[in-house]
């Protein structure tokens, strides 16, 4: 199951009618007659199918596209931060002195990155709803999965080393489609800056404006050792967007909860969200502490830091817009609508149980919600070195089963990836395992109890510190070949192994698939089979006028350039280069790197910066391109502003705006800061 907000795996997608530029539209249902009316421009088919192939995904959860033919891709500092650390040494920091490859020969291998080209869309929602017909509960869980399953290897066919498919639940159960991707797992760096420039202002200026960065890493496919050759790319713009003109969005949004029942919203601003803020806050002041140990331990610890406290501020966001009444006060009136509705349709009237469902649903999931996240998440076994051990048992099971009874994430078409992580060659730090593992362990003791069955068995008399260290100077699963080994080897391997996350994996993985079989038969199943009639009731109400809740699937935002008022002042809707000197104080996170502050008489410092826009965004969209109408790169989405966070519950025009670095701004720099000429020369207009 993948590791995202609890909550968020059990969903409800009640769609909601889009005004304005609301909405992360599908784009297979792109709204363009809405879109022509606002902007005089409705995309044809032949468009949306170039940006589809010229829109890709970072599989571990960013946007990104390509922006050349021989396969350079654009994205984010902070989606490919993680491959800059893990390329990194105490010899030669790129994080701190930024990435440039001067030559196609000095492009380096990314470990652990994996991109996406979304190929085809593919109806399946009748297939998978005849195969959960009149079943519930366990049945429905498995009858559902299964199908999922056989659909993705029908469609891998054989190919999973360049071909993904992934079943999607769109307005959560109200349709399923088949997302065919071609896949690139060789995929290389070819630049990023430095980190001072990529997040200037740092956690104060962090979703917030005005904002100075140049949040953009490139990277480059590869297919069979050379670039891979794309017909399909953005080019970029010669002037950018100016103020008032329209932009699109085409990225892929992770997840939002605008079609979240009443009593789903109250799990997540009653329990979940306050318990991640707090379970965070002290993982926050655990890093703080390891990097001011050393400037390696600093260096090490930047990219979890990094992470933690973007997720925080993210989190702060969400649970302060739930405790807004105006935000429930719609929700209640749009879901007291939707009630009325079914109530007087005589179709829909036996379907009015549904919300009954949910909410015991949910009793069992906020009973249980520390038990999953702590073991079945994993949040209690913070460790690479678990990661690892935990893929390698459950692999040695899984991958013996038919494949449509497998784990999810260990079918056939999943499993490139899990091989991907798992051989990665990114260095393991133990000193750090070790602090993540021990405090992981004392949180798992504290939240569960000391005389809980589970923590006694798994402790014994060994306290967390204890544990940890032992196992850590023991293990040796930080070798990279050791693990593929393993995993070719499988349960006999495993057998024979005495490495002590291999023990620890095999003694928890019970416990570990029972809670989850829990969450997916009590919670998962009645609210996605709730769902399903729901959302034929949002279709009978609303017709096809609706978007559904964003899935990490390949979504299109159109809005405008459009500054907006905060507190009774208005914000201007751009930034210039001249700003970022002007916003410089020698000292971090205002700090400027050098090779700015050395270049700063051949910048032109009005050159626009970064700009704001009213397109519909959330996490996920990070490296998002931004076009115009003729699909040329005017901007490339990093943030959003502070209201933006309640994007996850509801879309309010006035204040919601999406921040973007200007395309002018990226050459510029890219020219005459870094000197990127090779670069510069195969993104600029011809």
């Amino acid at each position: 199951m993948p590791k995202f907000m609890l909550c968020a795996a059990a969903m409800l997608a009640v769609a909601v009618s889009a005004h304005a530029a609301e909405g992360m539209w599908t784009l297979d249902n792109l709204p363009k007659k809405q879109m022509q009316t606002q902007y005089g421009f409705a995309p044809d088919q032949a468009w949306t199918a170039h940006v589809q192939r010229a829109a890709v995904r970072l599989a571990g959860g960013c946007s990104g596209s390509f922006v050349s033919k021989d396969g350079l891709v654009m994205t984010n500092h902070h989606c490919v931060n993680d491959c800059v650390q893990q390329l990194s040494s105490a010899a030669k920091d790129f994080i701190k002195d930024g990435f440039y490859a001067k030559e196609l020969k000095d492009e380096k291998m990314c470990p652990e990155i994996e991109l996406n080209r979304l190929d085809a869309i593919i109806d399946t929602t009748a297939r998978v709803k005849q195969a959960t017909a009149g079943l519930s509960g366990e049945a429905f869980s498995k009858a559902q999965k299964a199908e999922k399953s056989k659909i993705e290897a029908e469609c891998v066919a054989g190919d999973k080393d360049k071909t993904r498919c992934d079943v999607v639940e769109l307005y959560h159960g109200g349709l399923y489609h088949l997302y065919k991707y071609h896949r690139f797992q060789d995929v290389r760096l070819v630049f990023a800056p430095e980190l001072t420039m990529a997040f200037f202002g740092g956690d104060p200026d962090n979703f917030n404006f005005p904002r100075y960065d140049l949040d953009i890493g490139l990277l480059r496919a590869y297919e069979d050792g050379k670039p891979a050759v794309v017909a399909d790319f953005f080019p970029f713009s010669k002037s950018g967007a100016e103020a008032g003109e329209m932009t699109m969005v085409v990225g892929h949004p992770g997840a939002t909860q605008r079609g979240l029942t009443l009593t789903q919203l109250e799990t997540l601003r009653d329990l979940a969200l306050p318990q991640r803020l707090f379970f965070g806050s002290e993982y926050r002041g655990l890093l703080t502490r390891f990097r001011e140990e050393s400037a390696e331990h600093d260096r090490i610890a930047q990219h979890d830091l990094f992470g933690t406290e973007n997720s925080l501020k993210a989190r702060k966001g969400m649970l302060e817009a739930l405790q807004d009444p105006e935000v429930f006060a719609y929700k209640r009136k749009q879901e007291q609508s939707l009630r009325t509705f079914v109530a007087a349709n005589a179709k829909l009237k036996a379907d009015a149980g549904a919300w009954d469902e949910i909410t015991r649903a949910e009793t069992v999931l906020r009973n249980n919600y520390w038990p999953y996240r702590l073991i079945e998440v994993g949040a209690g076994f913070n460790c690479k070195y678990f990661e690892y051990a935990r893929t390698l048992v459950r692999g040695a099971v899984e991958k013996q089963k038919p494949n449509a009874e497998r784990l999810r994430e260990f079918t056939e078409s999943a499993l490139p990836q899990q091989e991907q992580e798992l051989f990665s060659t990114a260095p393991v730090y133990p000193d750090f395992e070790q602090v993540k593992l021990a405090w992981s362990l004392t949180k798992l003791r504290e939240l569960l109890g000391a005389d809980d069955p589970f923590v006694q068995k798994l402790f014994a008399k060994e306290s967390p510190d204890a544990m940890a260290a032992r196992m850590v100077k023991t293990t040796q699963l930080g070798d990279a070949a050791l693990r593929k080994l393993l995993w070719q080897g499988g349960a006999d391997a495993l057998a024979k192994s005495d490495d002590p996350f291999i023990q620890l994996a095999t003694a928890v993985d019970p416990d570990a698939r029972a809670v989850r079989k829990l969450i997916e038969d009590a919670v998962e199943a009645p609210e996605n089979k709730a769902a399903e009639k729901l959302a034929a009731a949002t279709f009978a109400k609303e017709g096809t006028s609706v978007y559904p809740d964003a899935t990490f699937t390949l979504r299109l935002s159109y809005g405008e350039v459009k500054g907006w008022e905060e507190k009774g002042k208005p914000v201007a809707p751009f930034t210039d280069i001249a700003g970022a000197f002007t916003r410089n104080t020698g000292y971090d996170p205002f700090k400027l790197p050098d090779s700015w502050l050395a270049a700063k008489d051949k910048l032109n410092g009005a050159q626009r910066l970064d700009f704001v826009t009213t397109n519909d965004i959330i996490g996920g969209n990070s490296g998002s391109p931004m076009i115009n109408r003729n699909a040329e790169i005017v901007g490339l989405v990093f943030d959003g502003n502070i209201d933006s966070l309640g994007g996850a519950f509801w879309f309010d025009e006035r204040v919601n705006r999406t921040v973007a670095v200007h395309s002018g701004a990226l050459l510029e720099a890219l020219d005459k800061v870094y000197g990127a000429r090779r670069i510069v020369d195969e993104l600029r207009p011809q």
